[in-house]
This record gives C-alpha cells, structure tokens and sequence, in this order.
C-alpha cells in the first residue's frame, strides 16, 4: 500500500450512503477527418446528458500520459491502486481464473489463453478462432482435460471462459510466472515458442512444453479451434484488500470473467450477473441493500470499439442510457461514469487517450457542461487526473472521508 492509499485508509470512515461507479469499458473515443463525431457525441443520450446538467465533468489518465492501459491496470486505478507499482503488474491468467471463480493457491500459476484457427503450415489464420462461441470452447476444453489429466507434478487443468477464451491452471510447487505470452498479436505467422522471461521460469517451461504439445495434439482435427496461444502468466497478486481499506461492502456486478477477477483480487464480493447493463438492474435492486460500493462493468462498448464499428458502439451507450433512470431511482448517492481505457473506433484497439468522467452527487460543483462527452469532458471543472484519484473523490462526495490534520 502507497502514501495515497494508506491515508485514504486512515481517513476513511462509515456512512449511511451508496456509492455507484458505473465502467463503459473503452468509452473513450477520437474525433477525427474520417470520424467526426465520437460515439458518445453521435448517440442520443437523453439521461446521461440530464445527469451531467448536475454533474461535474472530466477526463480520466488511467495509467501515464502516452501509456496504454490494459483492461486490469485500467480497473485497478479505478479501484484507487497505483497501476505502475510492482503489486498491479500481474498478468491477466489470475484475473481471469478469479473471475471464473476457481480456488487458487498461493504456488499455483494461471495462463489466460485464446483457442485460434491454424493453416497447414502452423501459421495463424484467426487469433480467436472465429469467435467461436461459449458452448463450443466448453466441448474443446473437455477434449482437452484427458490428455491433461495423464501429467502430474505439477498438475494441469484447462477451464473454458467466455467464447474462444479458457484458463489454463498449473498446480505444483516452484513454479514461476516469468513466461513469455505466445501470441504473435498478427496473423501469418506462428504462436511463439514458450521462452522464460527470467531464468526462475525455465523449470516452469520445461513442465508446460508437454502439456501445450498435447493440448495441440487434441484439437489438431478442430476445425476452428484447431490452435491455441497462452497470455498472462501470473500469480495471486498481494494487494491491498478494498473491504479494509474503505471500510466498505463492496459488490461487483459484471458479466465477463476478468472484470469480476480483478474485482475479486481487490476485495470485492462477485455478484452472478447478466451481461447486460438493463439485465443488470434487476439484480442490483434485489442486492441494493447488501452493498456500500456497486461496480457495475458493461463491456459491449470495448467490443464494439475493438471491431471498429461506430454504429454498434452508439447503440450500446443508448442502450444503457435507456436503462439508466432505474438505476438512478434505487437512489445512489454518489454516481461515477467513466471507463477503464477509451478503445476509439478509428483504432479498434485500446489506447493511451483520456477517458471522460462524469461525477455526480449533492457535494459535486456543478460545472457548465451539458452533455456526457468527450468535448465537455475536457473543459469540466474535475480537470484530467490520474484514475486513481477517482476513488478519493467518490468516498469524499459520499460522505466517507474525514478531515486531514487539524
């Protein structure tokens, strides 16, 4: 735990107040010649627009100015954490395993990995094998777990998650997590051999160079999911616990492993979900009363941005500005709207551009702006500062922070 954390731990205190940080991943988008408007300006956001009237505005630096986030850094400096100290370095594996809801020991190492489409020559065709859908990587991971379950010392097991993803999970005794990722990230060419990115990861290469090769072996005749890659080596990460820190409930409310992962690696309690944020409230209302402190994930916005569709991305946001009032009317106190990362169209990836912030509460200065986007964003009276600034701000509004010093 840093300076900032440790005295937001020391001045956090209880209240009767509700506290909602609503994430659109990848939210965040670019106005350029071939795009003129952003998602956010383009879309007809009737409620939003109303809440940001009572609002103060601003943008969100997730990790440095210029520095990509992944979607774990982008949550956990949403979260309060310092995304760039050695404890919020970890690898997706162990997200993504937590968000399964998998029991993991303190040796054992998780690897996230893709299902991919291969040519006859071993060069990728498809990173993500088609997308092929949830049902279908469930039956190639119990293809897979027989050829698994012939090695011990350590021990394999293959998890499936959503679509093409699955988790694969090493339990042994030193082992390490200093393994390269073999995704290339392009097509063309081959997943990379497994290499050790420190010497202590060479025992653990030694182990799982058996196990990839008869994974490979199993799904050879696929037709789709015929490959794989391994991502994210990791371990169970040290951090700070967000329950004691704040003196908070805190309940997670997302439909996709890794989002509730890392929600769960901070303390929080994973609330079973919908995918969707107006199938989400139902669910919400019903736990209202059991939480301090409600995340509440919608992803279909990073999609959409990722697959470069502008169109997708608008219906999303109106889709959830829709549902908004009936979250609204459970009667937060505090309300945060941002995202992890901004995912512009144009690039249909992430990137490093600051994300709008819309914080709402009866202490918040109400600031000019009229409309939730990224042109009021970057005049609203938050200013742009660090993610990790947001937590601080919403235990303030809340009620939740005491007076420093005297």
């Amino acid at each position: 735990m840093d300076k900032h954390q440790d005295l937001l731990a020391r001045l956090a205190q209880p209240a009767d107040t509700k506290l909602v940080l609503l994430v659109l991943d990848g939210v965040g988008d670019l106005r350029t010649a071939g795009q003129p408007q952003t998602a956010l300006g383009a879309a007809e956001l009737p409620n939003f627009d109303a809440l940001a009237r009572r609002s103060a505005l601003g943008r969100l630096v997730p990790v440095i100015e210029g520095v990509t986030p992944g979607s774990g850094p982008g949550h956990l400096g949403l979260f309060g954490y310092d995304t760039t100290a050695p404890e919020a370095d970890f690898g997706r594996g162990i997200l993504e395993a937590l968000g399964l809801g998998l029991e993991i020991g303190p040796g054992d190492v998780a690897i996230r990995g893709n299902f991919a489409s291969a040519d006859a020559d071993g060069n990728l065709t498809d990173r993500r094998a088609g997308r092929i859908p949830t049902e279908e990587g469930r039956r190639v991971c119990a293809k897979i777990q027989p050829a698994l379950a012939k090695l011990d010392s350590p021990s394999f097991e293959i998890h499936p998650g959503e679509g093409y993803r699955f988790v694969l999970l090493i339990r042994g005794d030193d082992l390490s997590a200093a393994v390269a990722d073999t995704d290339p990230q392009r097509t063309g060419v081959p997943p990379l051999p497994l290499t050790a990115t420190a010497p202590e990861g060479e025992a653990t290469v030694a182990h799982l160079q058996p196990a990839l090769d008869r994974m490979l072996e199993a799904i050879a005749d696929e037709p789709a999911a015929n490959c794989l890659s391994l991502r994210g080596f990791s371990k169970l990460p040290g951090l700070a616990q967000m329950n004691e820190l704040y003196s908070m409930r805190l309940g997670a409310f997302a439909g996709y492993p890794l989002y509730r992962g890392v929600a769960a690696a901070c303390g929080m309690a994973v609330v079973p979900c919908a995918k969707h944020f107006a199938d989400m409230v139902p669910t919400l209302a019903e736990r209202w009363s059991d939480f301090d402190f409600f995340f509440i994930h919608v992803k279909q916005t990073d999609q959409a941005g990722e697959d470069g569709n502008l169109a997708a991305k608008v219906a999303v946001l109106e889709e959830v500005d829709a549902a908004l009032p009936e979250l609204l009317a459970l009667g937060p106190d505090v309300v945060a709207v941002t995202g992890d990362h901004s995912t512009p169209v144009p690039m249909k990836a992430h990137s490093w551009h600051p994300i709008p912030l819309l914080l709402h509460s009866e202490r918040c200065y109400i600031d000019a702006g009229t409309e939730f986007t990224e042109d009021a964003a970057t005049t609203g009276h938050i200013g742009t500062i660090p993610s990790r600034g947001l937590m601080g701000l919403m235990l303030a509004n809340g009620g939740r922070l005491a007076k420093f010093g005297a």
